[in-house]
């Protein structure tokens, strides 16, 4: 006997090794009686978990989302344009070529085209274009969902922009026609209608309360990507709130299912079934799924869906200020406590903020008690206000808390609420006049309005953190100053309330902006 055949594992070793559709036959090889191994092995079949499934939820959810077809008006081309045919035969019309000329035959075996033989009438002569209305062809698809059982559907803006014909495609390949009743690009939602005759009903799904959303649940998406029609992917939420750099309010939810382009639009679904967040942005270097897509989240769509279905557009609340983070610097140089809020680098003219007196170097830290985060904090509070709301807004001024008064306005047009941007910082010293600004590394010149920045030391920190020749220093810590003594003069007064930086306001061509720089408090 070999030894192969010799040899005879013990039960542990069996255990440890072999796989559970196996078990039954490897007990039987090492000589256990095959009563005991029936048992065993139902054992093990009933104690085994169960994989899950989200076939329920897909069975559920899956007729209530739909693939969006778009097309436009695309205009042919001018007959007086360079495209169009003009063909003259020795001042001959082709009817009166001879039968056996070589373009007639070529044309009476190819003609009947637009533009040729066929389409001519008869006082036309050959060559000549008809008049030909616009027509529509395909410019986009992506997906979407039934969010009422009249027929109401959510999309992206992106996806309808500049359509002019809609067509929906239910699960089951029935297709319907849509107009749109909305669209709104600040947030990319938009909101069409089926256009139905017979008032049928549509499955429809809801949005969930997204604040019992946590970083690891489980989600499913449900679109049409690349056009295949109804498509399911599953993952989990990566993160929260991500900011994206699409506009001032975004809040994105970024998950990890398999989103690709065509998801636009589409819905990502918790295990109950309901809307957390609608697929619009995936970051993929290859432009395909990456494991990093991006929707917008349930509490945001809720408002602005409820608005277009109700009157076409969105009305968003205005304040009418350019505002930058606090950084913990910036909040030293003003003496906060907290590097929070929002700091106003320059309120627009007319605006609500404006006429109640909110000032630039203001930060804002509160609205109506409740504290400011940062800039997309307060972008997205003031947005959710109703025009006409009057509101408190805490500000911090010269070292103390004071309340502003302030009646929401309107958001119209192309107008920025709320400007963000990365803080930029230097960190010189500044002890006493040309010399202080030379220590800065940096030489200035009087001017009307300011102190023109005239050179830049490349080696200085002011020149790493972004100062350029041309920028205008225009105030210190909420101060004018128009000479070197006056930015000492702010400065001196700084370090004896304790300050650990000053405040610069700088202008570009690119708009204001603040620095804090750190002041010596030993000068």
């Amino acid at each position: 006997m070999s030894k192969i055949s010799a040899f005879r594992p013990n039960l542990k070793t069996v255990l440890k090794t072999t796989t559970v559709a196996g078990l039954a036959a490897v007990m039987l090889a090492t000589g256990i009686p095959a009563r005991v191994t029936e048992s065993f092995a139902e054992a093990v079949s009933v104690q085994a978990p169960q994989v899950a499934s989200f076939a329920d939820v897909v069975q559920a959810v899956s007729p209530a989302v739909v693939s969006v077809r778009v097309q436009s008006d695309i205009k042919p081309a001018s007959d007086e344009g360079g495209n169009s045919f003009s063909f003259n035969f020795g001042g001959r019309d082709l009817d009166e070529l001879p039968d056996n000329h070589p373009l007639k035959r070529f044309f009476r075996e190819f003609g009947g085209q637009d533009g040729f033989r066929g389409d001519r009438g008869p006082d036309r002569r050959f060559g000549e274009r008809r008049d030909r209305k616009p027509h529509l062809r395909p410019t986009s698809q992506g997906s979407g969902f039934f969010i009422s059982e009249d027929g109401y559907i959510v999309t992206n803006n992106h996806v309808v922009n500049d359509g002019s014909a809609f067509t929906v495609v239910m699960n089951d390949g029935t297709e319907l026609d849509a107009k749109l009743i909305g669209k709104d690009s600040r947030t990319d939602l938009a909101v069409l209608k089926v256009e139905e005759k017979d008032k049928r009903k549509f499955t429809y799904v809801n949005f969930a309360d997204d604040s019992q959303i946590r970083v690891g649940d489980w989600v499913v998406a449900v679109g049409n990507p690349f056009g295949l029609g109804g498509t399911v992917t599953a993952g989990i939420i990566s993160a929260r709130g991500r900011d994206i750099g699409s506009g001032p309010y975004d809040d994105y939810l970024q998950v990890d299912a398999a989103v690709n382009r065509g998801n636009s639009g589409g819905p990502t679904f918790n295990l109950n079934g309901q809307v957390v967040g609608i697929n619009t942005a995936i970051f993929s270097p290859s432009g395909g799924n990456v494991g990093i897509a991006f929707a917008i989240p349930a509490s945001v769509a809720k408002g602005v869906v409820a608005d277009l279905m109700k009157d076409g557009k969105v009305d968003r609340g205005w304040l009418g200020v350019q505002i930058q983070p606090v950084s913990r610097d910036i909040a030293d140089s003003l003496g906060l406590a907290d590097a929070a809020g929002a700091l106003v680098v320059e309120p627009q003219t007319d605006s609500p903020g404006a006429k109640a007196g909110i000032r630039k170097g203001d930060v804002i830290t509160a609205l109506d008690g409740e504290p400011v985060k940062d800039p997309r904090d307060l972008a997205r509070r003031v947005a959710d206000m109703s025009p006409g709301t009057k509101v408190d807004v805490s500000v911090w001024r010269d070292g103390k808390a004071q309340t502003v008064s302030v009646e929401i306005g309107t958001l119209a047009g192309e107008q920025i609420q709320a400007a963000t941007g990365t803080t930029e910082e230097a960190e010189p010293e500044a002890p006493a006049s040309e010399q202080a600004l030379a220590d800065l590394g940096i030489s200035v010149t009087p001017d009307d309005k300011g102190l023109t920045v005239s050179a830049v030391d490349p080696d200085s920190d002011a020149s790493d953190r972004g100062l350029k020749e041309g920028d205008r220093i225009t105030s210190v810590n909420n101060q004018a100053v128009k000479s070197a003594d006056d930015v000492v003069k702010v400065i001196n007064n700084a370090r004896k309330d304790g300050r650990s930086k000053a405040l610069f306001q700088v202008e570009t061509n690119d708009g204001s902006r603040f620095l804090a720089l750190p002041i010596d408090q030993q000068g």
